[in-house]
């Protein structure tokens, strides 16, 4: 028998969260759409259009990795996530609403050195998104992101 041909893909971003009523009702709030609800709370999924989006409480998720769940960094992680728009006033219209529900703002929209435009904001257990508009990468009808050839 032949070996399994692998065909890498991103499926799942799961984000660990310090308590899980909070992130499932601000990951609703900001308009992803709870899938899969029998799981209650001990795991959340959201549908991102392409992606999932999971909800894991921060200790069982470090547990399930095999790395501690202490201390936990209250530095830039090194990762971010990207809500990609299609026009500058989507990138403030984002930012204000996460602001809204109850995100922290990182930093203001601005100009960019490429030619975009972005803003940060930190989720309820501060991971980072950034919202931004940027040359070349296509936001087309469907929300999805359209990379160039």
């Amino acid at each position: 028998m032949g070996a399994e041909v692998v065909v890498p893909r991103f499926t799942v971003i799961t984000l660990g969260v310090s308590e899980m009523r909070r992130s499932i009702a601000f990951y609703a709030s900001l308009g992803f759409v709870r899938k899969f609800r029998a799981t209650g709370e001990a795991v959340a999924f959201f549908d991102t259009g392409g992606t999932v989006l999971a909800l894991y409480p921060w200790e069982a998720l470090a547990h399930d990795a095999g790395v501690p769940d202490a201390p936990r960094p209250q530095a830039f992680r090194g990762v971010t996530l990207a809500w990609n728009c299609r026009s500058e006033a989507e990138v403030d219209a984002a930012l204000a609403s996460a602001v809204e529900k109850g995100a922290t703002l990182l930093k203001p929209a601005q100009p960019t050195d490429y030619g975009g435009y972005c803003g940060y904001f930190a989720d309820p257990d501060g991971h980072v998104w950034e919202a931004v508009v940027a040359p070349g990468i296509e936001v087309g009808e469907d929300h999805r992101v359209h990379l160039p050839a």
